[in-house]
């Protein structure tokens, strides 16, 4: 998980910058004055020029330091204004939606079947906000928390099973297009609500992404105390480059204003914070015969 960055470091590096610079400067003219004596400052010279050199690596350093903490802070913005266009877009299209809904409902005479359409219209898009606050709280509860409850135990099979129905609704498609293969004997260690949003991310982001015909089949193994979960999509796929990228927060793959599918940039950020914090890994691979992606979850095992 990315921890909230304090501001005691960069602080420090400038002050000791500062501190280089002008002790720097000062044994440059020491050096000049010593050069202009004569040999016989010889081991003064030699010793001023030597902690003159290693001032300068420092101040070398300390500039590539903080380039470097320039650049991460430039992607950060970027990133940071691609969420708020995409949550701003989460926001406004549901709303616009239920406002036309009732402005409707209300100024015309509408026949029941009509009113029907509108009544589950408007239940998908209080779903949709649903969805998207508490997308934002599991942020803030992961970011807020460290790795706790890991003495719990989750059996893994009625979880999937319970995710896909959630997912499956939400995007309005058949069963047989997320397959399970999960023995009933596996469980990881770690809490429940933890393993939930990591596995609804994963579920959900694949489904969305391969819309409108998806194929994902989600299967695990254990070995070696080790639960190993793979859930394939037939999606884009994502490309070699960024597939370390994609776990990053606020990242998205595309601009906010080209792209039609929802989302905030968080779920993949979430499913690594909450990984890591279960003392497990996952990985983003592509598919070798077909489009699409794998994501592979290693948990460890209960039992």
């Amino acid at each position: 998980m990315e921890p909230r960055r304090s501001l005691r470091w960069p602080i420090l590096l400038g002050v000791l910058l500062i501190g280089s610079l002008v002790t720097l400067t000062v044994g440059w003219v020491l050096v000049s004055i010593a050069a202009a004596l004569g040999s016989e400052n010889a081991v003064f010279y030699w010793a001023t020029l030597g902690v003159g050199v290693a001032l300068l690596v420092v101040v070398l350093a300390g500039v590539i330091v903080y380039l470097a903490l320039t650049v991460k802070a430039i992607a950060l913005s970027q990133r940071q204004s691609n969420f708020i266009d995409s949550v701003t877009h989460e926001l406004k299209s549901p709303l616009a939606s239920l406002k036309l809904c009732l402005q409707t409902l209300t100024r015309r005479s509408v026949p029941a079947e009509k009113q029907a359409d509108f009544h589950r219209l408007m239940l998908q898009d209080v779903e949709r906000l649903d969805g998207l606050i508490d997308h934002l709280l599991d942020a803030a509860r992961t970011l807020n928390h460290r790795a706790a409850g890991s003495g719990e135990v989750t059996e893994l099979e009625p979880l999937l099973v319970q995710v896909r129905a959630a997912v499956i609704q939400r995007h309005e498609v058949g069963e047989e297009c997320v397959r399970i293969d999960c023995g009933p004997e596996l469980r990881v260690r770690g809490r429940e609500t933890d393993v939930e949003i990591i596995f609804r991310n994963l579920l959900d982001n694949a489904v969305k992404y391969s819309l409108p015909e998806p194929d994902v089949e989600v299967t695990a193994t254990v070995a070696k105390g080790v639960v190993t979960v793979r859930v394939a999509d037939n999606g884009p796929g994502i490309p070699l480059a960024q597939r370390n990228a994609v776990f990053r927060r606020f990242v998205r793959l595309g601009s906010e204003l080209e792209r039609s599918t929802p989302g905030t940039g968080l779920g993949l950020f979430l499913v690594r914070a909450l990984v890591k914090q279960m003392r497990g890994r996952v990985t983003a691979k592509g598919r070798l015969t077909q489009r699409g992606s794998i994501f592979e979850v290693e948990l460890p095992a209960s039992g």
